[in-house]
């Protein structure tokens, strides 16, 4: 796992650890980035199921109740399958897209 801090964005890539070891360790390391807003970039995973992705629900609650985004990125799965709940998108890119209109949202009150 690496972490990577772009301004007030924290980007966690995953290398090799499996989703469930992944999910693990961002909630150990959950008070370093919890002020930041988070995209975990699953790119390099070239097979990633929905039960994966739904690893992550937990712990994208928790980080957008406190008003900050969390998005993932994968290009393997099947975004129409993803719950609304979660935030999943194919390209880096369109990650901070999504951050930079969220953020627009908050600071117009919704």
């Amino acid at each position: 796992m690496i972490l990577d801090q772009n301004g007030n964005t924290t980007i966690v890539t995953q290398e090799k650890a499996t989703t469930i070891e992944l999910v693990k360790k961002l909630q150990v390391l959950y008070p370093k980035f919890k002020n930041n807003n988070v995209i975990v970039n699953l790119t390099s995973i070239k097979k990633i199921s929905l039960e994966e992705i739904v690893e992550f629900l937990q712990i994208s609650n928790t980080h957008r109740a406190s008003k900050h985004s969390f998005v993932i990125v994968s290009n393997t799965i099947d975004l129409d399958e993803v719950p609304d709940e979660i935030v999943v998108v194919p390209t880096l890119q369109e990650a901070h897209d999504i951050i930079e209109m969220e953020e627009m949202e908050r600071d117009l009150g919704f």
